[in-house]
């Protein structure tokens, strides 16, 4: 069941922004996102008055919710999709994997962490990651479309680490994440609510296979399902192994853009893919286990999966 849910997190988040791409834009992108939200934290509300977790948040928690929810549901995702219609779906997965070299170096700004030297190796390989990516734009034919999508992809980054910065905050406070995720996502889906409203967007939802597809994708299994899996997943094999699946998001989301015709299977996209999950597995400090952690980790599973059951 572990390795399950590793390759379902793996695959959902890894075509995370393909799903975008099959979307397309039939409404505006911020209706897309409003819709996607708004469900994903109807399901987290129902979660929480279901369960009733301890760890509620306190007045004083509000404002890193907000700030949460803002930058990682709302404002976040909105460039990132922006990025992903303008460019293509699988370099908006490579700027996206450049959290794992942000979100520390946003930890070290807000919350004082300290930031390990193999960061800053991890970011130069990543920005090389990108620059391949990118020559083929600046050399073949100046494509402002393109370049905007990958501005905005690295702006949508940016925010998501600020977003992981006030995340980790919560944690540090004992907030459930069920109670961050939803009360985020509804802070989320209301400041989305609130833009398309500003500009006049009409709400309907467009009928097609295609769109409908996606958007429960997108809501149910990537903000809902392969959520619930990575807690656990975190919970039966720790956080520092379940976070590599990010290393390897540029790979699954190259691949699958090639798959749909959204890029060309080019030298630079497999160099730049292949640099960008280096450059996430060295920041991450990846490194295979000993058999001594092998042991200790079938045997923290064998402890939860009594537990579980």
């Amino acid at each position: 069941m572990t390795i399950f849910m590793y390759i379902f997190c793996l695959l959902v988040w890894g075509l995370n922004f393909i799903a975008v791409k099959i979307q397309g834009t039939p409404i505006s992108l911020e209706v897309s996102l409003t819709y996607r939200i708004a469900g994903a934290a109807l399901l987290f509300v129902i979660l929480a008055c279901l369960y009733r977790p301890s760890g509620r948040p306190s007045r004083r928690d509000t404002l890193p919710i907000i700030i949460f929810g803002a930058c990682n549901f709302a404002l976040s995702y909105l460039l990132l999709y922006y990025g992903t219609i303008w460019s293509s779906a699988a370099l908006v997965t490579l700027m996206f994997s450049m959290k794992a070299i942000l979100t520390p170096i946003a930890l070290r700004v807000f919350l004082g962490e300290r930031l390990h030297p193999r960061i800053l190796i991890g970011g130069i390989i990543g920005m090389i990651a990108v620059c391949i990516v990118i020559y083929p734009l600046l050399s073949e034919q100046f494509n402002l479309a393109q370049l905007k999508g990958v501005g905005v992809a690295l702006l949508g980054t940016l925010l998501t680490s600020v977003g992981d910065a006030s995340s980790a905050r919560n944690a540090n406070r004992g907030i459930n994440p069920v109670y961050s995720n939803s009360f985020g996502g509804v802070v989320a889906a209301l400041l989305l609510f609130i833009i398309c409203t500003f500009q006049g967007q009409d709400f309907y939802l467009p009928t097609s296979i295609s769109y409908l597809g996606a958007l429960v994708w997108l809501t149910v299994f990537a903000s809902f399902v392969a959520w619930m899996f990575y807690l656990k997943l975190v919970e039966r094999i720790g956080a520092s192994l379940s976070s590599y699946m990010v290393a390897l998001f540029p790979a699954i989301g190259g691949i699958a853009s090639v798959i749909i015709g959204d890029s060309q299977p080019t030298l630079y996209l497999f160099f730049g893919c292949l640099f960008g999950c280096i450059g996430a597995a060295i920041a991450m400090g990846l490194r295979f286990p000993s058999n001594r952690s092998d042991k200790k980790v079938k045997q923290h599973q064998l402890y939860s999966d009594k537990k579980v059951n």
